[in-house]
């Protein structure tokens, strides 16, 4: 990238922030820090008002705006594959915010670039497996939005939440702290006052939810990331280490099923593959096993072995 291109992405980035440090300038162009300081000082004498605060970093003086910026072929190819993604991986909210935003993107883009990406929107599809909904009225699945309103604005929210293991609506107000989509489901992460605890609540078994006025603050909680790392911890804990071996010709029926149960090695040894997982639910992992039927050998623990054989003679009494 050549030095004006790098002036021209460095006031984007600027701009795109309240406070940008030197440091994420210089990692992301591959600078040094001296670098950043000349870009900066010469953005500065062409008339772009920068300020700066000692030890936490640059800013854009308040209403200072750069003109509407274009877009290449390959970043308008780049929103288009993210409109793809939004539509079966959000809520009906973040769903509609988003066409709303690649319409205004659109709106801007040169005539070469709208034909190119005409041409290619019925070429890009994602794919995701949808059971049947039986209780959309019930869940509407649409407080995405609504969520990340109150995680910006530090808000607390009042919902009416469906938990599958008490069978029970409950009304709560709860200090969100963050989300995050694993699982084909996305988590709101909050600080429960009903229950005096940080909870994870599917967003799809929300019925109702208001953002109110009241505020919370938000250095007295976790963050997402220590949320995370906590959880992530706390299951390394009670987690077995799971080597089976798999014939080989059986391998193409595995494909993307071994990443879901955990898998960390795989290795052909002969006519066999071996596989290593991680795995914190025998019994779960185990159900897996069985549609393999002796095809599959466990080599380790013993105790996947017995989780097996009682699934095995649980079935068998059941169809004698």
């Amino acid at each position: 990238m050549n030095r004006i291109d790098r002036l021209t992405a460095i006031l984007i980035q600027l701009q795109g922030k309240k406070i940008v440090r030197a440091s994420e300038i210089a990692d992301r162009f591959n600078i040094s820090l001296r670098t950043v300081y000349r870009d900066v000082k010469a953005l500065q004498e062409a008339g772009v008002p920068i300020g700066a605060e000692a030890g936490t970093g640059y800013y854009i003086v308040e209403g200072y705006h750069l003109p509407p910026v274009m877009f290449s072929k390959e970043e308008a190819a780049a929103l288009l594959t993210g409109e793809k993604l939004m539509e079966q991986f959000s809520d009906h909210s973040n769903r509609k915010q988003f066409s709303l935003a690649m319409e205004k993107i659109r709106s801007v883009l040169r005539g070469t670039e709208k034909d190119y990406l005409e041409s290619l929107d019925e070429n890009i599809a994602v794919l995701r497996y949808r059971p049947m909904v039986t209780d959309a009225a019930e869940f509407p699945n649409r407080f995405l939005t609504d969520i990340q309103q109150a995680l910006g604005m530090n808000q607390v929210i009042s919902m009416e939440y469906f938990s599958f293991q008490e069978e029970v609506a409950t009304r709560r107000e709860v200090e969100p702290i963050g989300i995050f989509h694993s699982s084909a489901n996305w988590h709101l992460i909050a600080f429960c006052r009903l229950r005096q605890g940080y909870r994870d609540f599917r967003v799809d078994r929300i019925r109702k939810l208001a953002v109110l006025p009241a505020t919370y603050k938000k250095n007295k909680h976790l963050s997402l990331q220590d949320y995370l790392e906590q959880q992530r911890s706390s299951h390394s804990e009670n987690t077995y280490l799971i080597k089976i071996a798999v014939d080989n010709d059986l391998m193409r029926y595995v494909r993307e099923q071994k990443y879901y149960y955990g898998l960390m090695e795989e290795k052909v040894v002969g006519d066999k593959t071996e596989l290593t997982f991680l795995q914190s639910s025998l019994n779960y992992f185990a159900r897996w096993l069985i549609m393999f039927g002796s095809r599959v050998e466990v080599l380790q623990p013993e105790e996947l072995k017995t989780a097996i054989g009682e699934l095995v003679t649980e079935l068998h009494g059941h169809y004698l």
